[in-house]
């Protein structure tokens, strides 16, 4: 159900629903769910007396006398809402992670699936400058892409012509989806592959920081293979400090399959004796990457201050 605001509304105005497919300089572009017309709105001023913020994603109700004067007067309940990248009622979600310049780490990958894995938003991995990659760098990359596809993560690769891909149609269909990695990655050039058209900037990485430049400047949502495809900005880092340390293993799928089969219903899977998941890691079952990324991060969560302890 929507929320009001309880501001009353102008009944000489037309009042319409849709959902917000960008946000820009205080203005949100709805389309609306019949025509599919575009308006381009603000939001009401008691949104920000809520704490209430709309999001690229929203499904929202407006009023409108024409396209150009709208004015959002509700927001929808959410699924989920993402901070970093500010996206709401995400389905799933491309983790953009590139080989090299930069070279992105397992564990920053892990990072990144853990955080998307909590929103409950479905993550696809992308690795990204496969091409530049060295006659002895192949083995490693197809072992990292033969880890993640075992423990059953959809992997696709810059390598393969996307646009034809029955296989990422499908997984796209009626579904809300963002592409979100650190900058300079090379999520503007996924998105201009698969986009009818390729109108997403991009930008040469910083040779002086080693890292990308931010290409992208705010959210917006394109048509792509009959879903929402949103690009989003890129970011040098996500807080997990919000997910609790006892529910970490939620969030690693090889981890939450053995659920419930430890001694101790409290295990952390560290120092417990009759631990199913090390009795998987010491049996080649689980790797020894993935379980050293369960434990940096857990510690990460288990040190965090109280205060800190929440999502960002």
């Amino acid at each position: 159900m929507l929320e009001n605001n309880g501001q009353k509304q102008n009944d000489k105005q037309k009042h319409y629903r849709g959902q917000i497919i960008k946000a820009l300089s205080g203005f949100y572009y709805i389309e609306e769910n019949q025509t599919g017309q575009i308006y381009q709105t603000r939001g009401r001023g008691n949104f920000r007396q809520k704490d209430q913020s709309p999001l690229v994603g929203d499904w929202v109700e407006f009023v409108a006398d024409n396209d150009q004067e709208g004015l959002v007067t509700a927001i929808a309940e959410r699924k989920n809402a993402m901070i970093r990248p500010p996206v709401a009622n995400v389905d799933l979600a491309f983790l953009v992670a590139s080989v090299t310049d930069p070279t992105i780490s397992p564990k920053l990958i892990d990072r990144y699936l853990v955080y998307i894995e909590s929103l409950g938003i479905q993550p696809v991995l992308y690795l990204s400058k496969l091409d530049l990659l060295t006659e002895n760098q192949v083995q490693d990359v197809d072992q990292l892409i033969a880890l993640y596809q075992e423990i059953g993560y959809a992997v696709f690769t810059s390598e393969q012509d996307l646009s034809q891909s029955q296989t990422l149609k499908d997984l796209v269909q009626d579904k809300v989806v963002v592409a979100v990695g650190q900058s300079g990655v090379g999520k503007s050039t996924f998105l201009n592959e698969i986009l009818p058209v390729g109108d997403i900037a991009t930008a040469e990485i910083s040779k002086r920081l080693g890292r990308g430049r931010h290409t992208t400047r705010h959210s917006e949502l394109h048509d792509v293979f009959g879903g929402k495809f949103a690009d989003t900005p890129g970011f040098s880092n996500i807080s997990i400090d919000y997910i609790p340390k006892e529910d970490l293993d939620n969030y690693l799928p090889e981890f939450f399959a053995l659920k419930g089969q430890c001694k101790f219903r409290e295990c952390t899977h560290q120092h417990e004796p009759k631990c199913a998941v090390k009795a998987a890691l010491a049996a080649g079952q689980i790797s020894q990457q993935r379980y050293d990324s369960y434990v940096q991060m857990y510690q990460e969560i288990a040190s965090a201050k109280p205060q800190y302890n929440k999502r960002k």
